[in-house]
């Protein structure tokens, strides 16, 4: 048996050399995992954070946020054809003009608008869930509003949802459609009027 010579200079020598070597690769390997995570957090934004306390751990949220950069890179995205801009367009001023009278329907109708909108841009059927998450790959700063707006309309469905609720709902459904219709705001109507308070049918 072989006897270790712990004062052999050269063992030492070896001993160190291998201890130097593996203490960079762990210092590359932390570093690569921090310029990742500096890389996600800038693309995805709050919703990095959204990510972290759906998943619980980083490596399973930063994995589950690269899949979804994976799966909408597998889509057809592209940009309207000039007769369905125009129609969504005028479906959304249609939208608006129902707030006056009925806030509660036309929340629907802006969800249900925004879900068209995203499809005729080549995003696939989903549910709101994959819908948000496909969104935050390229509109991540949008996808907290998209969010808060689903559950008003979710609440609206069950007559839970107050008129101004209502309303920060179209505010924020207006600014994904106006992004994902690549309009100025002026073409959309800057904001929904206000209804007079009243309970809403």
């Amino acid at each position: 048996m072989n006897h270790i010579d712990l004062t052999n200079p050269e063992w030492l020598i070896g001993a160190v050399a291998v201890l130097l070597a593996l203490a960079v690769i762990v210092a590359l390997a932390a570093n690569r995992r921090r310029r990742s995570t500096d890389v996600l957090r800038r693309r995805f934004g709050a919703e990095y954070d959204y990510a972290l306390r759906t998943h619980g751990r980083r490596n399973r949220a930063e994995a589950r946020l690269m899949d979804r950069v994976k799966r909408v890179q597998g889509y057809k995205i592209h940009d309207l054809a000039p007769a369905d801009r125009e129609r969504l367009l005028a479906d959304w001023k249609v939208c608006l003009a129902h707030f006056v009278s009925y806030p509660r329907g036309a929340v629907t109708e802006a969800d249900e608008l925004v879900n068209a909108l995203l499809q005729a841009r080549g995003f696939p059927a989903a549910g709101f869930e994959e819908r948000a998450e496909d969104l935050s790959v390229d509109h991540a700063r949008l996808v907290d509003s998209y969010r808060s707006a689903n559950a008003i309309a979710a609440r609206a469905v069950g007559n839970d949802a107050s008129t101004e609720e209502l309303r920060t709902a179209m505010l924020h459904y207006r600014s994904l459609f106006d992004e994902l219709l690549n309009t100025s705001p002026h073409e959309t109507e800057v904001t929904p009027e206000r209804p007079r308070l009243r309970k809403i049918a």
